[in-house]
C-alpha cells in the first residue's frame, strides 16, 4: 500500500485539535485548583463563623454573670449606659413585681 501524505490544511486542524484538547486539560487543571482554593477558604469561614457563635455565647454568659452580680450588690434598678447613672427600683415595686410573676 502506497504512502498518503495529508494536506497541510489536515495537519493544521490535527493540530488545533490537539492544542485545544491541551488547552482544556491547562484550564481544567486552574479550575480544579481554584476548587480547591475556595472549598479551604469556605472550611476557614465556617471555623470564624463556630468561633464568633461560641464567642457570642460566652459573651452572652459573661453578660448574664455580670447583671447577677450588680442586682446581687445593689438591687434591681435601671441603669442609664450613657451617664452610668443607676436608678434603684423602689422596694414596693419590686414586691409587686414579685407578687405578680
Amino acid at each position: 500500500m502506497s504512502e498518503i501524505k495529508f494536506t497541510e490544511e489536515e495537519l493544521k486542524s490535527l493540530s488545533d485539535l490537539s492544542k485545544k484538547y491541551q488547552d482544556i486539560q491547562v484550564l481544567l487543571g486552574q479550575v480544579s485548583v481554584q476548587k480547591l482554593v475556595n472549598n479551604q477558604r469556605a472550611e476557614q469561614i465556617e471555623e470564624s463563623e463556630m468561633q464568633l457563635q461560641s464567642d457570642y455565647a460566652e459573651n452572652q454568659q459573661k453578660e448574664r454573670d455580670l447583671v447577677k452580680e450588680l442586682n446581687e450588690k445593689y438591687g434591681a434598678g435601671a441603669l442609664d449606659p450613657k451617664t452610668g447613672v443607676f436608678t434603684p427600683t423602689p422596694k414596693e415595686e419590686t414586691q409587686e413585681i414579685a407578687a405578680a410573676e
